[in-house]
This record gives structure tokens, sequence and C-alpha cells, in this order.
């Protein structure tokens, strides 16, 4: 299998086609594509991918399809409802006790699958500006229910080192920020960014450091990639995964079990497995709920149970991420319920693609 090796990131459609990874017959398409949602492919994610097989389950994470243009019913720019809970510009405030800090709008690579892909790219917008990102922190300092702080974006990782640094002081002199997360692809996307200095601007007195690496396919953990997350977990910084199910990519027992493997064998904790969000042209990378609770089924007894992420749902308009493996079914006979502060019983009734789920599952009188 060949192996293409690029000294830059490819950011446009004609370089795609130039290097022999996209169809010259589809240009005009992609170059619509990019007119609306970003492209990067990093060196490191282009030598990964095999231009002589059609189905190559890396370019389908990263490389434009003409299926991009296509929107199908329900499909939203904002999915999962960040907007209706970022109370100011760059806070993301959906549960009690934590938040989401979005300090930038770009990417090392940009997934073709991303909720936030409306969002996200040159032109999309830019680091917040010092008087955003104070009124961030001023939020953060007014909340004493905020426990944890998770960096996202973007990827909070393209940031310098000395910004980094800063960004990591100021929140953990946050008495009750006690725990801060940051969510990237750069240790795959990018692995020498991971340099010994951005390491030491992780670092910082008064909070504990996690951070979740996002991969999706066995191929990205290089050894490149399992030197970078090495450099991290070796300095203290513990680390989980959380990847996307994706048809043609990890949809199937084989490839999902080798990549959980891969995680654990870095000494990363599997931690969510998300079923596609409703991002805007992304239909044709999306499965069926029936066939995630059927492989996470199947992981069930096959791999360690180190080895086994929560498969979750970010139920649509901002209610939050949902179990929905296999172990979350209702029985028949189920009396449990759940209830609010009022001691109220509380469903919500989920429409997800024309299936209509309640959640907590409605409990049965015995």
């Amino acid at each position: 299998m060949s192996r293409m090796n690029f000294a830059t990131t490819l950011r446009d459609a004609g370089e795609l086609v130039a290097r022999g990874l996209a169809p010259e017959s589809d240009l005009a398409d992609l170059q619509k594509v990019a007119a609306r949602y970003a492209i990067a492919v990093t060196p490191d994610i282009a030598a990964l991918i095999d231009p002589n097989d059609p189905a190559d389950p890396i370019a389908r994470q990263f490389i434009p399809s003409r299926q991009e243009l296509s929107v199908a019913a329900g499909e939203n720019p904002d999915p999962i409802g960040d907007d209706a809970h970022s109370p100011v510009a760059g806070i993301v405030h959906r549960y009690p006790d934590r938040v989401l800090l979005k300090l930038v709008h770009v990417c090392a690579v940009y997934c073709r699958f991303c909720f936030r892909r409306e969002m996200v790219g040159p032109g999309k917008g830019s680091a917040l500006s010092d008087a955003a990102y104070a009124r961030a922190l001023d939020y953060i300092r007014a909340h004493n229910e905020i426990w944890e702080v998770i960096l996202t974006g973007g990827d909070p990782l393209m940031l310098s080192p000395r910004r980094l640094a800063q960004v990591m002081t100021d929140l953990a002199q946050i008495g009750h920020v006690k725990i801060i997360r940051i969510h990237t692809r750069v240790p795959v996307a990018d692995p020498l960014r991971i340099s010994d200095d951005l390491v030491s601007a992780l670092k910082v007195a008064g909070a504990t450091v996690w951070v979740a690496l996002h991969a999706n396919h066995a191929r990205e953990l290089t050894d490149r990639a399992r030197a970078s997350v090495a450099r991290l977990i070796d300095a203290g910084i513990p680390m989980v995964s959380q990847s996307v199910l994706l048809r043609g990519v990890n949809d199937n027992p084989a490839a999902l079990e080798e990549l959980m493997r891969a995680f654990v064998e870095c000494r990363i904790k599997p931690y969510y497995l998300h079923h596609g969000d409703l991002a805007p042209g992304t239909a044709h990378l999306r499965t069926t709920l029936a066939e995630g609770q059927a492989l996470m089924k199947g992981l069930r007894g096959r791999v360690s149970g180190l080895c086994q992420p929560e498969y979750v749902l970010d139920i649509p308009g901002g209610a939050g991420k949902a179990p929905v493996g296999p172990n979350y079914l209702a029985s028949e006979d189920s009396s449990v319920s759940e209830r609010d502060a009022n001691r109220e019983t509380r469903y919500r009734i989920v429409d997800y693609c024309g299936e209509v789920h309640l959640y907590p599952p409605e409990p049965r009188s015995r």
C-alpha cells in the first residue's frame, strides 16, 4: 500500500486533487464544499491516506466529499444547541458543574463530520478578544458551582505555549475550578506540536489537568502520535479518548476493537463513543442507533473492560448527552423514575431522525 508524504498542510480542493487525494472529476463540487466548510489535511494525516483505496477510512474523515452538499432533514448548523447555553461569548454552560471555554475557532485538521463545522475554520471567527476572554473568566468566577472547565473550540492546542500557560494559570487561580480538561486532535494530526514547552504550559498548580484525545481509527495512532501522547502522560497528565461512530471508518467490530485497544496500549482510557450529530452534510457518515448499539453489545465480552467506551447521543437542541448503549433499555416492569427538585417526574421526548424515544425511559406500573 503506497503512502504519500507532504511537507505542508493541504487547504484547498485543488491541492487535494493535485496530490491524488480526491478525483479531478469532483473538483467543481469540492470547491463548493470548501466555500462553506474548511479544509485542512496535515502532512501526518495525509501520509496515512492510501490514494488507491476509495474507501480509505482516514480519507473518509478528512477529505471532502460531494455528499456534503446534500443537507438531510433534521440537520442543523448548531446540532447540539451550544448557542442556547452560551451566556457570554466563548462559554457554553449546559451542565451545572462544568463549562466549555471556546478559545479559538481553528484546528490542525477539519473533520468532515464536525458538529461545529459551521463555526470553525478561517473566516469563521478567531481567538477570543481580550475583552471577551475577561468576560468569560468573570462568568466562571461568578459561578461557584463550576468545578471543571473544558477547553475546546476549535482546538485549544493550536494556541502558543505562552498563551496556553496564561490561560491555564488564569483558570487555576479560580478557587472552585479543580479540573481543566483539554479536548484535542493535535497529538494525532500534528504530533510534533506537542513540544516540551507545550507540555510545560499545561502543567499548572491549583488544578488537575486532563487531556481528551479525539481519534476514530487505530491507524491514526502512529509511532509519532504515540510518542506525543506519551510525552503528555509521562508528564503526569492523564488522558481519555473520545471518538465518533462513523460509517465506513469504525462501524465494524474489528475496527472498533482495534481502536479501543490502541487507546489502552497508549495509556488512554476510552471515554466516549459519540453517535454522529446532525451536522449539515454529514448523513453519509452517520450510522443508525441500532447499528451502534449492536457494535457496543459486541464489544462486551470480546475486549477488556478497559477498552469499553460509553456510547452517547447528544440530544439535538441542547438537552445534553444521553447514554444509548444496549445496557440502557428499560425493562417491562420497571418502576424507576427520574425526579427533579420539585419531585415531579420528568420525561423528554426525543425525535432523532424520525425515531421517537422517551428519555429517561418511561416507567411502567407493576
